[in-house]
């Protein structure tokens, strides 16, 4: 990761996935200038430094401020970040349902077909019996490939949700330690 993309912490034990994917997000929406991006990376530069928050998040905007940062930027700057996030979710979850439907009920739907076709084969003289046993085959593996696709997507969807609310919950309280301190 890049020094750019590197300004939220404790992401290491959230997929890696979902979090460059927010992190790309993020970066491709920067806004021009010094704004709550630059501002949280010089905040953790201080932090690194053993500095306090208090002194930290005070230091780091005196620091913006000298390029014309201000409070009621910061904080619309940040809150501009976190709709990038928000539309990104947004677009997950449509992403998400949609993949649900392709490959979840989609295959619910080829296992009633197949079910049918199970009991037509039968009621069809012996020398079709070699297809019915072919069909049974796959109509056997539907129920774990549904489950399969069923738990990926929803493994995917908890990690992304994980991602998601931990890059809110940062923000959240930068924008609260801004608001108390500055």
């Amino acid at each position: 990761m890049t020094k750019k993309t590197a300004i939220f912490e404790g992401l290491d034990s959230l997929d890696k996935k979902s979090v460059q994917f927010l992190h790309k997000a993020i970066a491709e929406n920067n806004l021009p200038g010094f704004d709550y991006l630059e501002f949280k990376q010089s905040l953790n530069g201080l932090k690194a430094m053993d500095m306090d928050d208090t002194m930290a998040i005070k230091s780091a905007f005196t620091t913006g401020s000298t390029v014309g940062l201000t409070k009621t930027k910061l904080v619309s700057s940040a809150d501009h970040y976190k709709k990038i996030l928000q539309t990104e979710k947004k677009q997950f979850d449509t992403a998400l349902q949609n993949q649900m439907s392709q490959r979840v009920h989609g295959k619910k739907e080829e296992k009633a077909t197949l079910s049918k076709k199970i009991e037509e084969y039968r009621a069809k003289i012996s020398q079709l019996e070699t297809q019915v046993v072919k069909v049974q085959e796959k109509l056997d593996r539907a129920d774990e490939e549904i489950e399969a696709a069923r738990v990926k997507i929803e493994d995917t969807r908890d990690k992304f949700e994980s991602a998601f609310a931990e890059f809110i919950k940062q923000i959240d309280s930068d924008i609260s330690n801004i608001k108390s301190v500055l």
